[in-house]
This record gives structure tokens, C-alpha cells and sequence, in this order.
């Protein structure tokens, strides 16, 4: 079977073990979410992680994920105070900010070898593959640092386009970014 560079969500979802295999074997590709497109891997795959850095130029700041389930936030991440109810905004556009409780739960290139991370459960079909591969993925917005983010294959960075293993394409994308809110002390404040 071909692994074609750029497909729909229904060829995706057609040659989905094909796809998901390459996942679990380090592959970076460009997805849709429920607000814009995100370039991520297999976020416990150091070596896939790093090729997203140098990608994206950005080596200095952590990246977020997209978590298997709400079961995984809670074994992962410190849930506690107001974070408790913010968690029932899931699915949905946030990237919540937890301390984490299992250090190693994600490769160290994510988050800096912190002791916090960012995390997603979008309202999208793709998140049910993140579902059934049972790892976090990493999600960052498509673009070089300090860039305009993708919105359509029109305005993707071919540098990036060139570097990227598929890209899953659903149309232009007019949302903004999610909603970050840190939850590390309990506490909701929104950074964005």
C-alpha cells in the first residue's frame, strides 16, 4: 500500500493501519484539530520530537499534546482545585497547563524536561486516533517560530511541507488557536 504525502480524512481513515503504523514508527505529519492545523508525532518518541524542533525552528519552548483520553490527564497530570471542573470543558478548544504527576509520561524534547505540560483533548475526529494509538501526540500550530500558523495548503511553508512525512487535509481553516488556561496551582488563569 502507498502512503500518499497528502490525503483526505476519508483516505486516511481508509488506509488507517498503514498511517498509524508509520505513527508508532516515528512518523511527523500535519493533522487537522477542532481550531487550527497541528504538526505532531508520537509525543514518547524523542527522536520524532526532535525532528519537529528542528522543523519548526523552535528549540526553546515547550510543546503541548493531545492526550489519549481524560482517563490519561488524570494518571498524568496533577488534577486538583478548579482544575477538576475545567476538565468537564473536554473535548473542546483549550489547552489546559498541568504539573505533572508522572515525569516521563512524554519524551523530555517536549516540555523541556519540565515539570508541567499542555495539554489538549479536542472536539475533532482526529483525537479519536490519538484514542486508539494510546500515546500523547505532540500538537503545535504548523509554522516556523514566530511565524503565521497554516490555515490552508496555500499558505503552508513548503520548507515544512518538504519535511513532514503526510499531511491529513480537511480544507482552509479559519478558527484561532485554542484557549490556554493554567491549572498548575489549582487555579484557572487564562494565558490565551
Amino acid at each position: 500500500m502507498r502512503i500518499e504525502k497528502t490525503v483526505s480524512k476519508d483516505e486516511f481513515l481508509k488506509n488507517k493501519s498503514a498511517y498509524l503504523k508509520k505513527i508508532a514508527n516515528g512518523a511527523v505529519f500535519i493533522y487537522p484539530t477542532d481550531t487550527i492545523y497541528g504538526i505532531g508525532c508520537d509525543a514518547t518518541n524523542k527522536k520524532a520530537v526532535e525532528r519537529i524542533k528542528k522543523i519548526k525552528d523552535r528549540f526553546q519552548k515547550p510543546f503541548s499534546v493531545i492526550a489519549p483520553s481524560l482517563d490519561w490527564i488524570k494518571e498524568n497530570c496533577e488534577v486538583f482545585g478548579k482544575a477538576k471542573d475545567e476538565l468537564k470543558k473536554l473535548p473542546g478548544a483549550y489547552t489546559f497547563i498541568f504539573a505533572l504527576k508522572v515525569e516521563n509520561c512524554v519524551a523530555e524534547a517536549v516540555n523541556l524536561n519540565s515539570e508541567t505540560l499542555g495539554v489538549r483533548l479536542p472536539l475533532h475526529w482526529f483525537t479519536a486516533i490519538v484514542k486508539e494509538l494510546d500515546v500523547p501526540f505532540v500538537t503545535t500550530s504548523v509554522n516556523k517560530a514566530g511565524r503565521q500558523f497554516m490555515t490552508s495548503l496555500d499558505n503552508l511553508d513548503e520548507s515544512i511541507k518538504e519535511k513532514v512525512d503526510f499531511i491529513i487535509y480537511e480544507g482552509k481553516k479559519d478558527a484561532k488557536p485554542s484557549t490556554v488556561i493554567n491549572l498548575i496551582d489549582g487555579e484557572a488563569v487564562v494565558e490565551r
